[in-house]
């Protein structure tokens, strides 16, 4: 196994105009983004691939990564969505029986700008002291060029669902056919429609902004609502007509932006967390048992506690070390949201039974 600590000039310029020199690697060039950390130790394929990642540029906390390389399976989805990559070192030959490439590869192929040989941990430091902020990765001199690129900076916004969602229905059926289930696509991964798939469940894959008139065409014996990207609030018209697909009675499961999203669409509301949970190894306790779990997670907003309406809900999960809301089971409906990833793609499956629940709740319908 080789580090390699080679490459072009490259810098990482934040919004309070903190420069951070390092070496190129992925693709040359300037990009702008929203500056986040992950903390998972391994995964970072799953990282790249991950929806509710479009647009960021992800520092990975774990200082050697690209170990074990890069395969053809482990992807969430078939592309990646993060915009840059910050690394402290990168290996440059993988060693296992299932790699076929090296990260570098991957990331100039899918025109995602990196920076490695940098402190990773001052950086983290700083995240976590002074907030998510933008930044731009570039192999410019960013000297000469500071005040554009602090104008990019401050005029970048935050990214979409519209820029990672389906536009035409999907169907994919499951070899042993029980139930039939919409996957309402927020930014969906992977791991979601597998498990689904697992658990004898025809799944349709519907854009996010379908009415709740198409859904009950499709005659479903549940609807799972999905990860992704952004600002929940921002999403008007999803909260609006969530509000109509949860009183068509049909047993409904949110996962991260989709347990937002229902929770908006209940009177609830949300705020940014500083810094956000992102990685595989956060750590959720379930309220009904008293257990703690490993979770996936990757999210910078969460539904605030204080504002959920006891009478129609009630908090399931908390996360074990800000106490923030992790989960909700509904009184007024046949509803059960997360705020982490259940599915074991990219992380630990303790949470699976999580679907075990779902198909309960269809099975009781």
């Amino acid at each position: 196994m080789e580090l390699f600590n080679k490459g072009d000039k490259a810098y990482l310029l934040l919004a309070d105009g903190t420069v951070y020199e390092g070496r190129s690697f992925g693709k040359k060039g300037t990009v702008v983004g929203e500056v986040v950390f992950t903390t998972g130790m391994v995964n970072y394929q799953e990282t790249f691939t991950d929806p509710s990642h479009y647009g960021q540029i992800v520092l990975q906390t774990f200082p050697l990564v690209g170990n074990a390389g890069i395969n053809d399976e482990d992807y969430d989805t078939s592309k990646s969505y993060i915009s840059g990559y910050i690394v402290r070192e990168w290996c440059n030959t993988p060693s296992n029986f299932r790699s076929q490439g090296n990260i570098n590869d991957f990331l100039v192929n899918q025109n995602v700008i990196g920076i490695h040989s940098i402190d990773t941990r001052s950086l983290t430091k700083k995240i976590r002291e002074c907030g998510v902020m933008n930044g731009v990765i570039t192999t410019d001199d960013v000297y000469a060029k500071k005040d554009e690129f602090l104008g990019m900076i401050s005029s970048h916004k935050e990214n979409t669902i519209d820029e990672v969602c389906i536009s035409k229905t999907a169907e994919y059926k499951s070899e042993n056919s029980k139930y039939r289930v919409v996957l309402m696509d927020f930014g969906y991964k992977r791991g979601i429609k597998d498990s689904l798939l697992a658990r004898g469940c025809d799944v349709v894959v519907m854009p996010y902004n379908s009415t709740a008139e198409q859904i009950k065409a499709q005659s479903p014996d549940g609807i799972v609502v999905s990860n992704g990207p952004g600002d929940p609030e921002q999403n008007k018209s999803a909260i609006e007509n969530m509000k109509e697909i949860i009183a068509l009675g049909i047993p409904v499961f949110g996962i991260s932006m989709g347990h937002q999203i229902i929770a908006l669409a209940n009177g609830a509301k949300t705020h940014k967390l500083s810094y956000g949970h992102r990685g595989g190894n956060q750590p959720v306790v379930d309220l009904g048992t008293g257990r703690t779990y490993v979770t996936s997670q990757n999210h910078g907003y969460v539904v605030d506690t204080d504002s959920i309406d006891n009478s129609i809900a009630e908090v399931s999960h908390i996360n074990a070390n800000d106490k923030t809301c992790e989960g909700i089971r509904y009184k007024n409906a046949k509803v059960i949201t997360v705020q982490f990833y259940p599915d074991m793609q990219g992380g630990a499956n303790d949470t699976v039974y999580l679907f075990d629940e779902f198909i309960g709740l269809m099975e009781e319908k």
